[in-house]
């Protein structure tokens, strides 16, 4: 289980605990356990996270895959449940396909390529990303509130669950 507590204390309409799944990830490498570790600090950090018709928060987020649905679990910080939003994968499938080849690009261009080309694929890749966050405000809309830096972290998170479920 992947678990990053805030320890400061926060605003109601915000996460301070971000857990997923563990049973539901997939092994894609020290690249993406990065990538997902860094969402989940960035996340905590600086977020807007505001379940419609909730009064209460700060929120804990529980993320996992369960029939082809990515499960929000939301609940308090105390782990009072909340409520849970069950979202169909079949809306991010072809994006998320073409992000993680994307990031493929961006990790070998890395290692090889001109500062230039580099360039011109991490655009790529975060134009993928910006699409994928749009997605899920989109997706979310009447659920759950959240602002569009929310939403590209969290959308780093359902690629990293994406391919498991």
């Amino acid at each position: 289980m992947t678990t990053k507590t805030d320890p400061r204390t926060p605003g109601r309409r915000r996460l301070v605990k971000v857990t997923i799944d563990e049973e539901a990830l997939a092994s894609n490498g020290p690249d993406a356990d990065h990538e997902r570790a860094v969402a989940i600090y960035d996340l905590l950090e600086e977020n807007t996270f505001d379940p419609e018709g909730h009064d209460g928060g700060p929120y804990a987020l529980y993320l996992t895959i369960a029939d082809n649905r990515l499960v929000f679990d939301i609940r308090l910080e105390d782990d009072t449940p909340v409520v849970a939003h069950l979202l169909s994968l079949t809306p991010f499938r072809r994006l998320v396909k073409d992000y993680f080849l994307m990031c493929d690009s961006y990790y070998n261009a890395i290692r090889t390529l001109s500062p230039t080309q580099i360039e011109a694929i991490d655009m790529g890749r975060r134009g993928l990303h910006n699409e994928g966050s749009e997605l899920l405000v989109e997706r979310l809309k009447g659920k759950i509130g959240v602002d569009f830096d929310t939403a590209r972290r969290l959308f780093t998170l359902i690629t990293v669950l994406h391919w498991k479920g």
